[in-house]
């Protein structure tokens, strides 16, 4: 077992800022030591540090593989200077707005050693100063607060023994009273700051003597065990669970608990219901209630409004969709697209190669001749581009549809002001949450056509809910099964293989080593996790480009189901940044390194930039001098500040669930037994069907067949399939 590394201090001048990160406060440094005067580089979390202060540092000696030697911040204090020529020479570096080196001299020279004692408590007294009168001493003292608030909040939570990458999000939230109102209240920081977390606010006031059972940790302790339960994609919990996570993670007792439970549901944060013929109570947090009781209802309205027959027949069909398209439908295809013309809400389902994006495109045809304002959209913006690009039609991310305001936090598109569409096509439907699809539904005119297309067998959504599963499993809607593949794609492994993953066969392997003929699917034994790793570099690097003439940084794209490990994203995306873009380091931040040519993911929907979550380009460009990198995403440039680098990653693998609504030109798909928790089968289905022309599985035959057997991936507790059979 390896020994913890013992804790050092550091004291000393510190003397330039290589990096600072603005949003989390991550900084790389260089200090001169006070007792050897060698320049040191630190790294770590510091907030309110300026060139010119002296620092008292705690932290472990750590050696960069790139860097070497480093130290690394774990707390630290700024030490003010106690002497006069101290203080003067600390005022006069400009690390106080407001005070030049004229006016330094003037306030030491009338207050000496207690002058920062008097900016800090009896700022009024500055008025003897000459030259200082109400609006300069004001702008000193607010000066003041304002550069050693960050500095005394993160002593606070240093104190309290708490991460201290918070401090920039609390600040922002709360300003300079922020110590104060978490010394009152610590469980604010659950609800005010989102990813502060729990466990945060528990520890502060844990420090603080709040009673396990006190009612107000109580409360929190509840809403944040249903949070969790949202959070792996539950809509409800049944209060027993609650009660019993309240008693076995937090020591709380079952009594207080169901006590502030009541209270809670009295306070309108949580609702009760009983399922049918389920004794147990089941608990929704209100807004998820609210967001599944009015997906029910108003589907429920919309398919009550009768439609209009469109006076199209079978033969019109064919011939506007082959003048149109150059395309000849099958007779399932066909079928499925003279029911949808006759129904307000339908549902198309099937896997790869059963003609979906076809009758997509038939669909939009046909509304097209019938003089029909049809809106295209996808629940990501990779999604939603891809496509774009297959019908081309314009289509566009459900939020960017709905009008989502990430200010104001709303969606302008509403019951009030709807869409202005006669039918809506939803593609990849089974990404799309219980959330979004209530701000969807809601903004649905009800005279419109609503056309959901998805494959139920690929990955649920991120958000919470089973909502496509849950429209079929009640069998209020028309559901279309496509099940035919097309001759084009029937001969291709990747379309075959996956249906066999589907149906839990194993999939047709074929190696590359011996085979000299090119197929599309291929399988790779390897045992450790190392040569894994090894022969994933070996095939982004030579086998690929060589043999079938991708280009590694554009085409292939690594898959895996896990972030942390040996072949989890962060290492396989430091390997392979290493050996596909060998330029020199420009900048860390969120413990990760970036350069020019860095192929990068952009995180979140931002839609000031007009780049969406899980859409994929290369730097461009990185400025130091400017704080900024801009981003070549399909031919258009984006610039970052470098405070908004939590927005972007290193793409050169990234996670299974990721990449749902995109596809690669090729596909390497680590798969071994350290996947454990994450073998299931629509895992593996998910990530082969990302591939458009060549898929390589890399790993162990046992992880592979585990995958395969594991077709009961957990299930997710929703009420929507009943409150839709109900009506």
């Amino acid at each position: 077992m390896n020994k913890p590394l013992p804790i050092n201090t550091l004291e000393g001048c510190l003397e330039r800022i290589t990096y600072f990160n603005a949003e989390n406060h991550y900084t790389i440094a260089k200090l001169k030591t006070s007792k050897t005067h060698n320049i040191v580089t630190i790294v770590g979390t510091m907030a309110a540090a300026n060139p010119g202060q002296t620092l008292k540092i705690k932290g472990i000696w750590e050696t960069h593989p790139r860097y070497g030697q480093q130290f690394k911040i774990s707390s630290y204090e700024v030490v003010l200077p106690a002497t006069i020529d101290g203080i003067r020479k600390y005022l006069e570096s400009g690390i106080i707005k407001g005070i030049g080196p004229s006016m330094a001299n003037r306030i030491v020279s009338c207050f000496g050693t207690k002058t920062f004692e008097i900016i800090e408590k009896e700022p009024e007294k500055l008025l003897e100063v000459k030259a200082i009168g109400k609006a300069k001493a004001a702008l000193i003292c607010n000066a003041w607060k304002d550069h050693h608030v960050a500095r005394s909040l993160m002593q606070f939570l240093q104190n309290m023994g708490v991460q201290t990458s918070y401090c920039a999000k609390i600040l922002k939230e709360y300003g300079p009273d922020a110590v104060n109102i978490i010394s009152k209240d610590p469980f604010r920081l659950t609800a005010d700051i989102p990813g502060i977390g729990f466990y945060f606010a528990d520890t502060v006031a844990q420090k603080q003597g709040i009673e396990k059972d006190h009612p107000r940790r109580v409360r929190a302790c509840i809403l944040h065990v249903m949070q969790q339960f949202t959070n792996q994609g539950d809509v409800f919990a049944y209060q027993d669970q609650i009660v019993d996570h309240c008693k076995n993670l937090f020591r709380i007792t079952p009594g207080v608990a169901l006590d502030e439970i009541d209270r809670l549901f009295t306070a309108g944060e949580l609702v009760f219901e009983s399922a049918p013929g389920d004794p147990k109570k089941i608990i929704y947090l209100k807004d998820i209630h609210q967001a599944e009781t009015g997906i029910a209802n108003r589907l429920n309205a919309l398919l009550s409004v009768p439609i209009t027959a469109s006076g199209i027949n079978e033969e019109r069909i064919l011939r506007e969709v082959q003048k149109k398209l150059a395309i000849t439908l099958s007779s399932e295809q066909l079928n499925a697209l003279e029911a949808i013309l006759s129904h307000r809400a339908v549902i198309i389902t099937g896997g790869p190669g059963t003609g979906k994006t076809t009758l997509i495109k038939s669909i939009t045809a046909v509304f097209s001749v019938l003089g029909k304002h049809v809106f295209l959209a996808a629940p990501t913006g990779r999604a939603a581009r891809r496509l774009s690009e297959v019908t081309r039609s314009k289509a566009t991310t459900i939020h960017k549809m709905l009008g989502f305001n990430f200010k104001a936090g709303f969606f302008e598109k509403n019951p009030d002001n709807p869409l202005d569409a006669d039918a809506i096509i939803i593609d990849e439907a089974s990404m799309v949450d219980t959330f979004l699809m209530y701000h969807l539904i809601k903004a649905l005119p009800m005279t419109s056509v609503l056309i959901m297309v998805g494959d139920i067998f690929q990955l649920p959504s991120v958000g919470p809910g089973n909502v496509l599963s849950d429209m079929i499993k009640s069998k209020r809607l028309p559901v279309f099964y496509l099940k035919k593949i097309f001759r084009q794609t029937h001969e291709s492994p990747i379309v075959v293989n996956a249906h066999r993953v589907r149906r839990g066969e194993s999939p047709v392997l074929k190696s590359l080593d011996n085979s000299d003929d090119v197929s599309e699917f291929y399988f790779l034994e390897q045992n450790n996790q190392n040569r894994v790793v090894s022969t994933i570099v070996e095939l982004c690097t030579k086998t690929i480009p060589e043999r079938f003439d991708f280009d590694p940084m554009y085409d292939v794209q690594v898959l895996t189901p896990m972030h942390k490990g040996v072949i989890g994203t962060t290492n396989l995306n430091q390997v392979l940044q290493k050996v596909l873009n060998p330029k020199p380091v420009m900048i860390e931040a969120m413990g990760s390194t970036f350069k020019t040519g860095d192929k990068i993911m952009h995180l979140k929907n931002n839609y000031q930039k007009e780049v969406f979550n899980g859409d994929i380009g290369i730097i461009s460009a990185i400025n130091r001098k400017e704080k900024q990198l801009s981003v070549d995403y399909y031919g258009r440039i984006v610039t970052y500040d470098f405070t908004e680098m939590d927005e972007i990653s290193l793409a050169y693998a990234i996670s299974v669930h990721k990449s749902q609504g995109s596809e690669y030109p090729a596909v390497i798909l680590p798969i071994m037994t350290q996947h454990f928790v994450l073998l299931q089968r629509n895992l593996l289905y998910t990530g082969i069907t990302r591939g458009e022309n060549l898929v390589i599985l890399v790993g162990t035959k046992n992880a592979l067949n585990i995958a395969l057997r594991n077709n009961k991936p957990t299930e997710r507790l929703s009420g929507l399939a009943s409150r839709l059979m109900d009506n």
